[in-house]
């Protein structure tokens, strides 16, 4: 699925996806923001910036793994 986020805690900003748009899946739409007629959106994408009609957008980072940096935890049962 993907979630529009139209609160910034103050105020309800609006979310626009014109007709013919593509959203993959796993997007966040961060309001206000507009998707254009026959535009597309790359799965797992955070969106913060207007997508033009027809433009495809794609907004993700590498996964970053830094070794033997896990976080405290008291034992191996606090993560069941």
């Amino acid at each position: 699925g993907t979630i529009t986020c139209n609160f910034d805690g103050t105020k309800n900003n609006d979310t626009y996806i014109e007709k013919g748009a593509f959203i993959g899946s796993g997007c966040q739409l961060v309001a206000p923001v507009r998707v254009g007629q026959k535009a597309m959106v790359g799965a797992g994408s955070t969106i913060t910036e207007n997508v033009p009609a027809y433009g495809l957008a794609l907004a993700r980072n590498r996964q970053t793994v830094i070794e033997g940096k896990r976080p405290p935890i008291s034992s191996d049962e606090d993560l069941i």
